[in-house]
């Protein structure tokens, strides 16, 4: 299966939907939209993972040095509504503890993207 990524941005927020499955032969283009929105200015990612399907562990790998070199920056990076595979893979690895998860891009303290208070 291949992946699919879109993103937009506003101020220092990048919100990257993924669809379909990241594993060893689709992590590499995660890698590169994150950290393209890193240096277009980007400060908070927030990966909205609502149609990422599989996750293993290269993605794992990617979406962790994602959060790291945004944190080097000030900011941070948030996963948004994975689905059960995803975050049972979260769950075991005991990263659920180490990412933010949102149930929703609702569910965000400043509606990503918008600008808005909520």
């Amino acid at each position: 299966m291949e992946l699919k990524i879109s993103s937009r941005s506003q101020d220092d927020v990048a919100v990257v939907t993924v669809g379909g499955e990241i594993d060893l032969y689709t992590a590499p283009q995660l890698r590169t939209e994150l950290i393209g929105a890193l240096g277009a200015g980007a400060r908070r990612l927030v990966v909205d993972m609502s149609r990422a399907e599989f996750c293993d562990s290269t993605g794992i790998s990617v979406l962790l040095s994602a959060m790291k070199r945004s944190r080097g920056a000030g900011g941070d990076l948030e996963l948004v509504a994975p689905k059960p595979a995803v975050m049972k893979v979260l769950q075991v690895t005991g990263l659920d503890e180490v990412f933010v998860v949102h149930s929703g891009l609702d569910a965000l303290p400043v509606a990503a993207g918008t600008g808005n208070a909520r």
